[in-house]
């Protein structure tokens, strides 16, 4: 599928087309406009929108916060808008785009549509964003958020060369469960710590981080891994004849039925074609060993990142089920009905803490690595005060319930 947005204009193109051809990233000359217009949209939202909104909308709360607090906020509300934004582009790509759909292996690695060209320029345009705000707040948010901003810049720059530009939809959906992590992090500073609403998010939270990063990402990792590994042994193999190289290109593309996948009737299929191959003579000696050693480092990186999150979620749960809150005994004279009641009270309050515990448990991990101040002390965690004293006023409703006074859950 084309790009569906206009093309950059022609003196902007310009200006960036010889710096895109010295970093062998041609495509970028093509969505550098969106590159730009993502990163002036999250600054606006960041200094201007959120700023002038959040006292609006939350005239209790966000006004009693300090500078640090505000400027974190901000930050969330950036991430928050982001994360819903690019998972729907996603999603709609990977439905949308017929022309990705009908890729071979070779395709996958090699190929190119402006759609998917379209997520990535706005993804980097927010990563670009992330890395100048770390740069410049490096000690609130610690080395670690910068090097994240770096590193995730540099790995979807690799789309542009084109390289594996199939699978941009495909792992930014890692990003299906920041929303609920964000979220997450609001209703602490809103007090809401502990409530239903947070527990639901919690929920969902987990959910969406086991499907999304462990499930989903763990067997798109191992298709990717496949077909770049095939890209390298063709790679390989044409620099081993006799002779100059062979054009890899020239075995990879093939031509695409009569159909037309465009975004009107006016578009033939020659011109999906044409953009599937638009980048071949830059791909004509396969794919670097170098690139792909990279892109399968990065990845692991993150995916053991992801697993050791929710081990940690996993750890935390474990404890709460190995060590069973404390209690008083019940009264001689309980009678079963009011036994029961109070069972199910504590089952109640078990599942409520323990999706909250594992819930801050995983922003706790995510922000000691990538949002964590090591100077003045961890700014996104959700195990605060808050949490702690939420947690230990519903142990002592449910304690008085089963001693037979009030019960609040």
């Amino acid at each position: 599928m084309l790009d569906p947005l206009p093309p950059p204009p022609a003196w902007l193109r310009d200006a960036v087309d010889p710096w895109a051809i010295y970093f062998n990233v041609p495509a970028i000359s093509d969505h550098i406009h969106e590159v730009l217009i993502a990163f002036i949209v999250y600054q606006l939202i960041h200094f201007i929108l959120s700023p002038w909104l959040s006292p609006l909308i939350f005239p209790r709360h966000y006004p009693q916060l300090n500078r640090r607090t505000k400027l974190n906020w901000d930050v969330h509300v950036v991430s928050l808008v982001q994360s819903i934004f690019i998972n729907v582009v996603a999603l709609w790509a990977m439905f949308a785009d017929e022309e990705r759909k009908s890729m071979n292996v070779g395709e996958r690695v090699y190929g190119y549509t402006g759609v998917c060209g379209m997520l990535g320029a706005f993804a980097a345009g927010y990563f670009v964003y992330d890395l100048i705000v770390s740069a410049i707040y490096i000690r609130m948010f610690g080395i670690g958020m910068l090097f994240h901003a770096i590193s995730a810049l540099w790995v979807f720059s690799f789309g542009y060369r084109p390289f594996v530009n199939f699978y941009s939809p495909v792992f930014i959906l890692y990003e299906l469960s920041s929303p609920f992590l964000n979220i997450h992090w609001f209703l602490d500073k809103l007090n809401m710590t502990g409530s239903n609403l947070q527990w639901y998010n919690g929920m969902m939270l987990l959910f969406t981080f086991f499907c999304c990063r462990l499930v989903w990402g763990t067997w798109q990792s191992v298709l990717v891994y496949r077909d770049m590994w095939y890209a390298l042994k063709q790679t390989w193999a044409s620099h081993t004849l006799p002779g100059a190289p062979i054009d890899i290109s020239s075995q990879v593309f093939s031509v695409l039925d009569n159909t037309s996948h465009c975004l009107d009737d006016t578009c033939s299929s020659t011109t999906a074609t044409a953009e599937l191959s638009r980048f071949a003579s830059y791909t004509a000696n396969g794919v670097p060993t170098w690139l792909v050693l990279t892109y399968v480092t990065a990845n692991l990186v993150l995916n053991s990142l992801n697993y050791f999150w929710f081990s940690k979620m996993v750890e935390t749960v474990m404890k709460r089920f190995r060590v069973p809150p404390s209690s008083s005994a019940a009264p001689s004279r309980t009678t079963k009905t009011e036994e029961k009641d109070s069972q199910l009270k504590e089952d109640i309050y078990i599942a409520q803490t323990v999706v909250l515990d594992a819930a801050a448990k995983l922003e706790q991990e995510e922000g000691s690595l990538f949002h964590g101040d090591a100077v003045a002390g961890t700014i996104a965690s959700a195990v605060d005060t808050g949490f702690v004293d939420e947690l230990r006023r519903r142990k002592a409703d449910v304690t008085s319930a089963s001693t037979g006074g009030s019960s609040r859950i």
